[in-house]
């Protein structure tokens, strides 16, 4: 840093302002010292200013292995976020998310001196290990949590972007609408059969009860044997796009086409959902914003503030020809 001024022709402390992103200088001082950072290839020692400043400008994120579209484009705009917001983002990405691992997950970023986390896996195990960090003082925010007993989660309105869902097939005069539910341990699911019960008793329909699924296409594919069995059902309502990829060709294999006999409505907007036969329509979900979003959330909370960004962002429909008017 001493190099750095001396070529600038400034002080220390001035050289100290620029590093640090303090805005309080002249444009063409800042230009110098940056043109001399260049000159010389200075970096900042992290480790000595987190001595002398008492952070570690370090963020954590805990994430799945799953390879899922949604939870793995979310992480990546949380990478890019933070180094943005000028962290250095150390992850964990773990094969399941169980209460033990997430927490031995906790501890080991603990251990690096992390700032704060964000939790991308909103199932109910790992919500218990979040909502008992909470006295930690290291902020937790969980992405697509439960808001009414996680304070700092961040997330797409799963709720109407189910009830947009349903009420388009309602919508197209579809009244047997069955839903392919995620597993129930997780709050995306929970919140999506909630909005897909709420359309349909806003229209006076009775659901039927909802089919099982976990996310993945095989579990959609399973669905979709007993649902082509079923022929009073004229439209489906998947989870995710997933399951809907499986369901469109367990339907295609029995004859069932769609939409002719069965109207097909997925979640997430995967890149080939607009390739699939026939293009899938489906929710789609900002998920860049939602990363964005999570260190925007964080940060506040690193600095205590009280006021934090808002928590929900919209959802989208998408409309494709997986879906059409009831024809019987």
């Amino acid at each position: 840093m001493a190099d750095v001024a001396r070529l600038a022709g400034v002080s220390h402390q001035t050289v100290s302002r620029v590093v640090n992103g303090q805005t309080n200088l002249r444009p063409e001082t800042r230009e110098r010292v940056e043109r001399a950072i260049r000159q010389l290839g200075y970096r900042p020692n992290k480790a000595a200013r987190a001595l002398v400043t008492k952070r570690s400008a370090t963020v954590g994120v805990i994430g799945s292995r799953t390879g899922f579209w949604g939870p793995s484009t979310v992480h990546r705009a949380i990478q890019s976020a933070g180094r943005d917001a000028g962290f250095f983002v150390s992850s964990v990405n773990l094969p399941t998310m169980t209460r033990a691992e997430v927490l031995d997950a906790v501890d080991h970023l603990h251990d690096q001196r992390v700032e704060g986390i964000v939790l991308i896996a909103a199932n109910d195990e790992a919500l218990e290990v979040a909502r008992a960090q909470e006295a930690t003082g290291v902020p937790i925010v969980v992405v697509e949590g439960d808001d009414a007993t996680t304070r700092l989660t961040v997330g797409v309105d799963q709720v109407r972007g189910a009830e947009l869902a349903t009420q388009h097939l309602l919508d197209l005069g579809h009244t047997e609408i069955v839903h392919l539910a995620g597993p129930l341990p997780w709050t995306e699911a929970r919140a999506r059969l909630t909005g897909w019960q709420r359309a349909m008793h806003g229209a006076g329909l009775r659901p039927h009860p909802h089919v099982p699924g976990d996310w993945t296409a095989s579990s959609g594919y399973a669905a979709g044997v007993e649902i082509a069995r079923r022929p009073d059902i004229t439209a489906v309502f998947a989870a995710n796009d997933q399951m809907a990829l499986g369901l469109l060709r367990a339907l295609s294999e029995a004859g069932r086409s769609v939409p002719g006999d069965v109207s097909v409505v997925g979640f997430d907007d995967i890149p080939e959902a607009a390739y699939l036969i026939p293009p899938l329509t489906t929710v789609r979900q900002d998920f860049a914003a939602v990363g964005t979003r999570a260190i925007e959330i964080l940060q506040a909370a690193i600095a205590g503030e009280r006021q934090l960004p808002e928590r929900l962002i919209d959802a989208d429909l998408v409309v494709r020809a997986s879906t059409s008017e009831r024809t019987r």
